[in-house]
């Protein structure tokens, strides 16, 4: 049996059979050096240990930006969103208290006062990463936005879209050099009460976010 032509022209070796039997296309090997997100998207890991330092305010916007921010003047934003209809919410735990991001206007708005870093990591099943994050950005979603339109399918998409969100932030977390990790083992009610929210809401995910240990690579 003769190779098969590339779609340049050029003859291809025959390559391994899968392991259900079929043909194996090679691809070319990704190069970290090609773009900044390759670079980023290789270095990314779970990182659930925190050094002593708060995040400034930079990166705190930057990482809430990645997650839900604005990117076009039509209120496009970071993350895709099913209808762009955006039944996301962030909300941001740290030791002066209880945020809402508000991506409207890029800002952060106060609901509870106080720390309730302790309370959101009991919710967490004691989770260390939790407890020694110096903040945690909670994604929460809300089935309703989406259900008049996505009918049964509408939690499903809300789902996917915290995929998306979570994602974002973990990115920009990484290329700003911060250690982060995606925390999905918790009490739902619990986190809920911890982030003011009601019922209508579902916990999708926590993430824990800080500098990381000083010596760490």
């Amino acid at each position: 049996m003769e190779p098969a032509p590339s779609p340049q022209g050029r003859v291809r070796a025959p390559s391994p059979a899968g392991a259900s039997g079929a043909r194996l296309e090679r691809l070319p090997r990704p190069d970290p050096r090609s773009t900044p997100l390759h670079g980023v998207i290789a270095a990314r890991r779970s990182r659930r240990e925190f050094g002593r330092r708060g995040l400034t305010d930079a990166e705190t916007s930057a990482l809430l930006w990645a997650g839900q921010g604005i990117t076009s003047v039509e209120g496009g934003r970071a993350a895709p969103s099913a209808g762009a209809l955006y039944p996301i919410t962030l909300t941001l735990v740290d030791a002066r208290g209880v945020w809402r991001y508000v991506p409207a206007v890029h800002a952060l708005a106060l609901e509870e006062v106080g720390d309730r870093r302790a309370r959101l990591a009991s919710a967490a099943l004691g989770q260390e990463s939790v407890a020694g994050a110096p903040l945690t950005i909670a994604v929460s979603a809300r089935p309703a936005v989406l259900a008049a339109r996505y009918r049964e399918r509408a939690e499903r998409y809300c789902l996917l879209e915290a995929g998306h969100v979570a994602q974002n932030v973990l990115l920009m977390a990484t290329a700003l050099g911060l250690a982060a990790v995606p925390v999905g083992a918790f009490d739902d009610e619990a986190v809920l009460g911890v982030l003011a929210l009601g019922p209508a809401h579902l916990a999708l995910y926590l993430l824990p976010v800080g500098a990381p240990p000083a010596g760490s690579g």
